[in-house]
């Protein structure tokens, strides 16, 4: 019974606490505000894979094993 009642709290957080802000982006109307986010990640991601390439250029250049 208490292990039930933990999986409905931990269910309620993060249906009213953790995704207010996605449900807040969800009925804008604008399409670029509400890709605002998925444009910040990509454009984390992008830089992140730039710099892992240029460290392995790095790594592969100094011939070391």
């Amino acid at each position: 019974m208490i292990a039930n009642n933990i999986f409905k709290a931990i269910g309620d957080f993060c249906t009213n606490v953790l995704f207010q802000p996605f449900d807040a982006l969800r009925f804008m109307t604008n399409w670029w505000a509400q890709n605002t986010i998925n444009w910040i990640l990509v454009v984390i991601a992008f830089t992140a894979f730039i710099y892992w390439i240029t460290e392995l250029k790095k790594y592969r250049n100094s011939a070391n094993e």
